[in-house]
């Protein structure tokens, strides 16, 4: 954050919060090399202090000979961006994919109905931001989504009067695309995350473009999210952590928020909380915004120091939605919905992510299955690619065009795909056709491998 954005958390309601956090330091961890001899393993409690780091080894989902032999195969990529360079096992994954689980931060879509409703443009932006803060409840899960296959899809509806498309439109690198809109907005997104792998933890980068449109004043908005770090992937509890700044800038006028994710620190200190302002585009500090991302989230007028107006009282903007209880996944109710075929379209696309057999099989337990048809699909995209590249192909996304727009962003540059605005029209064949088409899993192949038809359609 600038000096402008800092003064008022430095000297005004933050304060307190901010500085009892940074003498609490980062969260406490340790190496852990004397009981299990390998160089640059470091585990980390976030309950905890550093007197139960070996104990904290022994814990998490693995049994000691797979952490043993996942550690050996995996300790030679420290350093490295494993995105799509590893083969892992589905004992570590859920039954969703990676553009399903962009799907999940349209859960709390009306927040951005409301922005698009709101006549203040300052509380415009607490909505908006507070939408966008609500997907971390999701993302503290720590089990890993399929990475897609070029071509898949993930389409919703009913939810909301929500419209949602997204496509995997590059497989080296992976990268995704998609489109979301109702009556009060639309979401476009280019997505090409970037990790690092540290030995027992996972750095991941959102390199990525975000753009909301409120179509009510046509304003714009732009997103950029703190960069995530996954803990303890092989020895200890799985836990997730977000610390740093999340940006979100009103492109029309210039005004923006600035919110602190406060990084986990001794025994769980200030582990999950918010903290930041809206500022106008003068800079100057209108609302201040305190929460926690996997709690709810709070607004209050504020003066030009931060400080909390007279007369003003926090006023609750967000809060997480009930969950079910003891949920094998973690999932929240929306995410089951996400999986369900009560949220798909009429006539759903072969390529959609819900019929992947290595996905269905995992929703349903079946493990040794699951773990057989997902290597199947990467063995048939492989030769998918073999076939494309034969025939002198090249892969074209149905429901996205590349464009020559290249963003900057924290983690490096990224590509920008653009809906194309197909899918629109080809729901509204369908839609207006009358046709009652009831998707049957039994019946329905998975299919991403479009190249060769794209040129008819």
């Amino acid at each position: 954050m600038g000096s402008k954005d800092e003064k008022p958390v430095g000297g005004g309601f933050f304060s307190a919060i901010t500085s009892s956090v940074r003498n609490w330091g980062s969260a406490m961890h340790k190496s852990v090399n004397g009981l299990l001899g390998y160089e640059g393993l470091e585990v980390i409690n976030p309950d905890g202090g550093t007197e139960d780091a070996e104990a904290e080894a022994q814990r998490g989902r693995w049994k000691q000979e797979d952490r043993d032999g996942y550690w050996k195969m995996m300790h030679k990529y420290i350093g490295s961006d494993v995105t799509s360079m590893v083969t892992l096992p589905v004992i570590i994954f859920e039954p969703m994919t990676m553009i399903q689980k962009m799907a999940e931060l349209m859960e709390y879509c009306h927040l951005l109905d409301l922005a698009d409703e709101c006549e203040d443009p300052y509380m415009r932006l607490v909505y908006a931001s507070s939408w966008a803060i609500s997907i971390y409840f999701a993302y503290q899960r720590t089990w890993k989504p399929f990475n897609p296959i070029l071509g898949e899809t993930y389409e919703m509806a009913n939810h909301g009067g929500l419209t949602f498309i997204a496509e995997q439109v590059s497989h080296h690198p992976p990268m995704s695309a998609a489109h979301a809109e109702n009556e009060h907005f639309t979401y476009d997104i280019t997505s090409k995350l970037k990790t690092k792998f540290l030995g027992n933890s996972l750095e991941i980068y959102p390199v990525g473009r975000t753009r909301v449109k409120l179509k009510k004043d046509g304003v714009i908005l732009d997103l950029v999210p703190p960069h995530s770090k996954v803990n303890n992937l092989i020895f200890g509890r799985t836990w997730v952590d977000s610390p740093g700044e999340m940006i979100m800038t009103n492109l029309t006028t210039g005004d923006k928020v600035v919110l602190y994710f406060q990084p986990c620190g001794w025994f769980g200190a200030g582990r999950y909380e918010v903290d930041g302002y809206v500022y106008s585009a003068e800079e100057e500090p209108k609302i201040l915004m305190t929460g926690k991302w996997n709690e709810s989230m709070s607004c209050q007028p504020c003066d030009q120091e931060g400080e909390p107006l007279p007369g003003t009282e926090l006023k609750e903007v967000w809060r997480v939605a009930a969950t079910p209880e003891k949920d094998k996944f973690q999932y929240t109710y929306f995410a089951h919905k996400i999986n369900s075929f009560d949220t798909a379209s009429k006539k759903l696309l072969a390529s959609d992510s819900r019929l992947r057999p290595d996905r269905y099989a995992l929703e349903k337990g079946d493990m040794s299955k699951a773990g057989a048809e997902k290597s199947s699909l990467e063995e048939r995209q492989r030769a998918e690619k073999r076939n494309r590249e034969a025939q002198g192909h090249q892969f074209t996304p149905r429901w996205f065009n590349m464009t020559s727009e290249v963003t900057p962003t924290p983690w490096g540059d990224i590509e920008v795909y653009e809906y194309n605005g197909r899918y629109t029209e080809h729901r509204a064949r369908i839609d207006s056709s009358g046709s009652i088409d009831e998707t049957d899993i039994n019946t329905v192949e998975f299919n991403p491998w479009q190249y060769g038809d794209l040129s008819a359609q």
